[in-house]
């Protein structure tokens, strides 16, 4: 079984990432996002990018936003195995079809045989990928090596730039003191690259204020910087008319629509883009850009935007964000809030078929059938229509009119609901300030005191916006704040999966598992006082109780983070489609939490010997039905809870197939690393059995 340090170890990996975006939920939730999230350098770099005085290079965002036409609405499909493509030059539309016609003869039909490429019929949308045959939940659709990656700051010395694998003894660069590799191999393999990339961070950090800490942002630039570095020296290398440049080429600009106005965010966000990579390209006069194919402003701004509009975030395989990655065939892929598709990164090959990584893969998450649109999502879907919404015009510039967005599939949407006041078993919608009458759906009854419902979410939208710009720096304030304002959001009425609660539970249950105890015996051996010495100082003998080591607190810790993934899950499964990988990978952290050795156990009288599951199911759940009061049986303990591990870890591995693909990928790495661990308990389970057999066996029969 897991112990305590794995669990925290992976938890500990999950690292912030400076949005250009909006205000998407972070928790982990990542993965949600399929769209990049990039990191900006602080005041101080960002002073640095923009002094001007030696470059002689000048950016105007405003007037390059009216200089060029936009360029193409979409991205062409492309595979790397074949560099077979469908770039705008390839491509013809068919008027009385509206499909794109590929004249060059780019299209792959080996890999994309049962996939095509279609001009969308729906207002504002471009081109797409349509199905031709039907798919079920968990095949592979594509896959694909990204064109270009980078990894975030944070995780440049944790993992290695070629394969994107983590590891413990990498191989850094011995000039740039930045990159590190796993081995020689890895490091041939980027070497097309980093011989490029390895100068601009030399004379990045020679730029860059003193620091003592060499992988400082202020001393290495932003994953979005490096990321732009590689697109252009790759172009450079083979060529502008080449068709690796045409697909990047092809991709979607919104330059048009970037505001003229100086203070706003997004043209700031382009502009200082712009500026840090001519920094980071050493130039030092407008001509140096010719050599990239970049022949104005308006050429660099456009390129600024398809990065940040067809950005995708690289994951680990728990989805983790790791850095940014462009790939042109899968940006094709239009948006849903009700996707049926999903990208994910599964690392299915292990260590066998590293070379081959990072490989992003989108999975079918339903059945689809033939002439269906593949979609996926840019957003975290779990937020509700107002916000998801906010984020896609400010973000990718269009409105979305998907099922969802159009119309519920229920009465009452589970993003924004709360419990029947007179706790009928049914649900209500929250109130707004647009609309504060609301009423259960099921008896009628109104919501009363909707001006503290309203508070609620208010207090409890502006307690998470902070507690995830604490929780890395201050993870105890952070976990303060999310321990205080989920008992006050539950207390008035909201469902588990209503928005700021279940970003709330979500991010306090990250913060649990980070901060879990040691129960290594080693750490709990503490020094202790004389009498007289403790007397003098005023300093009581810490009680078993107190100790922050002993095994009766870390018992009590790990319970703790039990219940709260518990309410994640809860909440997750009303609002995310059955094997999402976001579902999957948290139904796996909690049958990991559960599969802990208990360091107290509160059950010691034996196990359960039926075979049936019925004794555990009322457990399932932290909170009581209907109600917000906590379940005081839950989590069970001793071979209740060994059981308990194992149905939600084979739970687990069932969604994890779909959301990270049956066949070979078998659910991705956390898919085979789930395997083992029910294989594991299956044996534990089994020994109770058996012991408990022979004691039976071995007891004196009564007459």
């Amino acid at each position: 079984m897991s112990d305590f340090a794995k669990l925290k170890a992976t938890r500990k990996s999950r690292e912030a990432k400076k949005s250009y975006m909006s205000a998407v939920s972070n928790a982990t939730n990542v993965a949600l996002n399929n769209h990049c999230t990039l990191e900006r350098s602080d005041d101080q770099a960002e002073a640095i990018i923009l002094s001007n005085d030696d470059s002689g290079m000048q950016v105007d965002t405003a007037e390059a936003i009216s200089t060029y036409p936009i360029a193409s609405n979409a991205a062409p499909a492309s595979t790397p195995e074949s560099s077979v493509t469908i770039s705008d030059q390839a491509m013809d539309v068919d008027v009385s079809s509206g499909e794109l016609v590929d004249r060059a003869g780019f299209y792959n039909n080996a890999i994309l045989s049962n996939l095509e490429v279609r001009m969308s019929t729906e207002e504002g949308k471009g081109r797409g990928i349509w199905s031709k045959a039907p798919w079920r939940p968990g095949d592979v659709l594509i896959s694909v090596k990204p064109h270009v990656a980078a990894l975030s700051n944070q995780n440049l010395e944790t993992h290695c730039s070629s394969c994107f694998g983590p590891g413990e003894a990498l191989k850094r660069c011995q000039s740039c003191k930045v990159v590190h590799y796993c081995d020689s191999k890895c490091q041939n393999a980027d070497w097309s690259m980093h011989k490029h990339e390895c100068p601009a961070l030399k004379r990045w950090a020679a730029a860059a204020p003193s620091s003592s800490d060499a992988s400082s942002s202020v001393a290495v630039p932003s994953d979005a910087v490096r990321c732009l570095g590689r697109i252009l020296w790759r172009k450079q290398k083979l060529g502008h008319e080449s068709i690796w440049t045409r697909e990047i080429q092809a991709l979607q600009s919104h330059r048009i629509s970037l505001s003229k106005a100086v203070d706003d965010q997004h043209s700031q966000l382009h502009t200082h883009l712009a500026h840090a990579l001519v920094r980071y390209l050493g130039l030092t006069s407008p001509e140096g850009l010719a050599e990239y194919g970049l022949h104005s402003a308006a050429d660099l701004v456009d390129l600024v935007s398809r990065f940040t509009t067809n950005t995708f975030t690289l994951t680990s395989p728990n989805l983790t964000p790791l850095g940014a990655c462009v790939s042109p065939a899968i940006a094709l892929i239009n948006h849903s809030c009700d996707p049926n598709a999903v990208i994910v990164f599964p690392r299915a090959g292990g260590e066998a078929k590293k070379d081959e990584e990072p490989r992003m893969q989108v999975i079918a998450l339903k059945y689809i059938t033939p002439n269906e649109e593949i979609l996926t999502s840019y957003i975290d879907t779990t937020l509700p229509r107002t916000l998801r919404q906010a984020t896609l015009r400010e973000t990718y510039h269009f409105t979305c009119h998907c099922s969802l967005c159009s119309h519920s599939p229920r009465p009452v949407d589970h993003r924004e609901a709360m419990y029947c006041p007179r706790k009928c078993s049914g649900l209500c919608s929250v109130p707004t300030e647009e609309d504060p009458l609301t009423r259960c759906t099921k008896c009628k009854s109104p919501v009363k005191d909707t001006d503290t419902v309203l508070d609620a979410l208010r207090v409890g939208q502006e307690a998470l916006e902070k507690a995830e710009r604490l929780q890395f720096s201050d993870p105890k304030k952070a976990c303060q704040l999310t321990t205080n304002l989920i008992p006050i959001l539950t207390s008035a009425g909201l469902f588990p999966s209503t928005h700021p609660l279940l970003a709330l539970s979500r991010l306090h249950t990250s913060l649990l598992i980070t901060a879990l105890p040691s129960t290594n015996p080693a750490a709990a051996i503490e020094e202790i006082s004389s009498p007289q010495v403790q007397e003098q100082s005023g300093i009581a003998e810490v009680t078993e109780q107190e100790s922050a080591t002993s095994p009766t607190f870390a018992q009590q810790k790990l319970d703790e983070a039990i219940r709260a993934s518990t309410r994640s899950n809860a909440g997750l499964s009303e609002v995310l489609q059955y094997g999402h990988p976001v579902r999957g990978i948290a139904l796996a952290e909690l049958g990991k939490l559960l599969s802990v050795d208990e360091p107290a156990p509160k059950d010691v009288k034996g196990p359960d010997t039926s075979p049936s599951t019925e004794n555990t199911a009322p457990n399932l759940t932290p909170l009581l039905p209907g109600s917000a009061s906590p379940n005081p049986m839950y989590p069970p303990s001793g071979p209740q809870r060994v059981r308990l591990a194992y149905e939600t870890l084979a739970r687990a591995r069932n969604e994890l197939l779909i959301g990270f693909g049956r066949g070979k990928n078998e659910g991705g790495e956390v898919g085979q690393e789930v395997r083992h661990l029910v294989v594991e308990l299956e044996k534990e389970i089994g020994v109770w059995k058996t012991g408990i057999r022979n004691v039976m066996q071995s007891m004196p029969r009564t007459k």
